[in-house]
């Protein structure tokens, strides 16, 4: 019911608002006949740019039901039914930056003066109108650091941010969430979200392939953006479940590195409590601990989406209050700079010393949505000012806040994933925080990460900012080992075949291993990473089918004198500026013990990973149970200074009654 109502409302609020939108509530008399399908392609009517992204409304003039909506793909383009089209409905086009078309689906002659015999048409899009400050400004310096106010304007490769009402944005308009507001709608639908498909990892036989390569992954996005969905009610996708970044959101306290090394390796095994028939492996690791005090200085490029998408709370307002925590830690040796981006990319504050909180916190205050969005544009432009105040020594690093829904300029991710390898060479690395809901691009945010070295980070309340610039300074924001592998050798005489639980987008051939110019994850100061695997114990019945036939030429052989060597963890890292790898090696032995007799953080990582093969509704769940994950996530909560321990059962309890509801295990 109560999707039903939101839905009228929603169709209702297209056609009330959109008419108020034109002077003397007129529209335009341009109609489409429905006899045929409508195929259409949206363009800016300025360039003549195709528009992807764009979302295309079909209601009833009646304004009752649910009205039709999809979204423009790559090249603009759009397909409408004739089954799903008639006589008297309204066609609107809507894209943040741009003015809503309005078109009627008339029976008779058409008038549409876009269309051709076949019912195509093409949509031109007008961009809003940039202010009066805007027209006619070319070649504007950019203003000096500010002390106490953001200033007016300032020019960027031939582009402005302006100042109005004390505002400042980037040629566009303030936008309501969900709502219309100066000729364009923005809508909160979770069909636009975007996520890289998953195809979980399966078993591999030893005696074939006894070596099993992956980079780490300190990432978390993906365990609070799954418990945004469980807090609204919802499943998450299936594919928005990374099994890893869940297991790694959680504080583990593994032991410090000793002597030079950055990063420590804990080995230990238990039974696998969703098949008990297996082992579960867990190998963890630890990156050393620094004091705030001992932290290099850094020089930090807020790199923030004020595009018309970032309207509404959730979005930019909460962008500002997770970087007012920041600014909070920032130290005089400490220097920032803010580059915006919507239709265009501006730099609004020039590189402005930590101990000037006040000019950072103005310059951040004065932020509004409103625009398309240039995502590709801002990226050139923050790592451009993060060169120009390059420290050799020190922490650079730019931090994009978006919602990673880019419409204009670059935008495809190999176009992105280019610009990326390439600035980060430099020495500067990048953290992702992802924002909002509806239109969020989980997929492209994962791939900025990815390749420019950095962390991703999905904030879906305040709590989670705090966390992440507060609690996890460090972390978040100093790299102390980068590139770092792990290669994991399985001895036949005790693991029949294994699988890793989850890393899936991480895993590397095996020849990589050695190859100091593949990229790989980075460790912060003070991280944890934690990797299970599920072994099939030599011996025991295989009820998965072997990957490949057994060999007709390759004896087997078995390894003497390591009598209780499970397997052999090798891991390979660089220090922050160097470009050639340090090995590290550690040795697990078998251990045989029930999963409830090993220790907490062993099995909280377990429970983790039971709650997120049941998220996935994993083919290798085997006996799971919410109830399973519950208990065992119980017996593990230990101190939970912070209450992350406490929230994930409240989070099981909530996912255990949706799916109870929708009728699944």
């Amino acid at each position: 019911m109560r999707k039903h109502i939101l839905s009228l409302l929603y169709v209702l609020n297209i056609i009330i608002i959109s008419v108020m939108s034109i002077p003397g509530h007129a529209q335009s008399t341009r109609v489409v006949h429905p006899k045929n399908d409508i195929i259409g392609t949206v363009v800016d009517d300025k360039t003549g740019a195709l528009l992807k992204g764009a979302t295309v409304v079909v209601v009833n003039k009646t304004s009752t039901g649910k009205g039709l909506k999809l979204s423009t793909d790559k090249k603009g383009r759009f397909n409408i039914s004739s089954n799903a089209i008639n006589s008297g409905q309204t066609l609107y086009t809507i894209l943040a930056g741009y003015k809503t078309d309005t078109l009627a689906i008339q029976s008779g002659t058409m008038s549409y003066w876009n269309r051709n015999a076949k019912n195509e048409i093409t949509i031109r899009l007008k961009p809003l109108s940039a202010v009066a400050a805007d027209k006619g400004i070319k070649d504007i310096k950019q203003q000096p650091a500010l002390e106490h106010r953001a200033p007016a304007m300032v020019m960027v490769q031939n582009e402005v941010a302006t100042k109005s009402s004390g505002n400042i944005r980037l040629r566009g308009v303030s936008t309501l969430n969900g709502s219309m507001a100066n000729g364009y709608y923005h809508a909160q639908d979770h069909q636009t979200e975007d996520y890289s498909p998953i195809n979980e990892n399966i078993f591999h036989n030893v005696t074939a392939q006894p070596l099993s390569t992956f980079s780490i992954d300190v990432d978390r996005a993906s365990y609070s953006n799954i418990r945004r969905f469980l807090n609204n009610g919802d499943m998450p996708p299936a594919d928005a479940v990374r099994v890893e970044e869940m297991i790694n959101y959680f504080d583990y306290k593994y032991g410090n590195p000793s002597g030079d090394a950055p990063v420590a390796i804990h080995t230990d095994m238990a039974v696998c409590p969703w098949n008990t028939s297996r082992q579960l492996v867990r190998i963890a690791l630890k990156g050393k601990d620094i004091a705030k005090g001992e932290l290099p200085p850094s020089n930090l490029v807020f790199l923030i989406d004020v595009s018309g998408s970032m309207a509404g709370e959730g979005r930019l307002p909460l962008v500002k209050q997770a970087f007012r925590t920041l600014v909070g830690q920032l130290r005089s040796v400490d220097k920032v700079a803010i580059v915006v981006y919507a239709g265009a990319a501006g730099l609004v504050l020039p590189s402005t010393s930590g101990e000037n909180k006040t000019a950072i916190l103005d310059a951040l205050d004065k932020l509004e949505a409103g625009g398309s969005t240039a995502g590709g544009q801002g990226i050139l432009l923050a790592y451009k000012t993060a060169t120009e105040n390059l420290l050799r020594n020190g922490n650079n690093r730019v931090i994009i806040a978006t919602d990673g829904d880019f419409n204009v300029g670059p935008s495809s991710d190999g176009e992105l994933q280019r610009i990326i390898e390439r600035e980060r060479e430099k020495g500067i690395f990048l953290s992702v925080l992802g924002f909002g809901m509806g239109n969020y691009k989980d997929n492209k945010l994962e791939i900025l990460a990815d390749k420019g070295n950095g962390n991703y980070a999905y904030i879906d309340n305040f709590e989670e900012a705090r966390r992440t610039f507060v609690t996890e300074f460090g972390g978040t924001l100093f790299t102390i080992a980068k590139d770092v592998k792990l290669q994991i050798e399985f001895n036949p005489k005790y693991v029949q075949s294994y699988r890793l639980v989850g890393y899936e987008n991480r895993l590397l051939q095996n020849e990589d291993f050695n190859n100091d110019k593949k990229d790989a994850g980075d460790m912060g100061a003070g991280h944890t990473v934690t990797a299970l695997y599920e072994i099939v114990p030599t011996g025991k019945e295989v009820d998965q089918p072997l990957a490949v036939d057994p060999l007709k030429y390759q004896l087997p052989k078995v390894a003497t004198g390591n009598t209780s060597e499970v397997l052999t963890v090798k891991l390979r890292y660089k220090e922050p500026s160097s470009s050639t790898s340090q090995l590290i090696t550690k040795v697990l032995h078998w251990k045989q013990q029930d999963i409830t007799h090993a220790p907490e953080d062993f099995r909280m990582a377990t429970a983790v990973a039971d709650f997120g093969l049941l998220l996935r509704n994993s083919e290798h769940k085997g006996n799971a149970s919410w109830d399973q994950v519950l208990k065992l996530a119980g017996n593990a909560r230990g101190t939970d200074d912070e209450g992350y321990r406490a929230e994930f059962i409240q989070l099981v309890k909530k996912a255990q009654l949706i799916s109870n509801n929708h009728g699944t295990k």
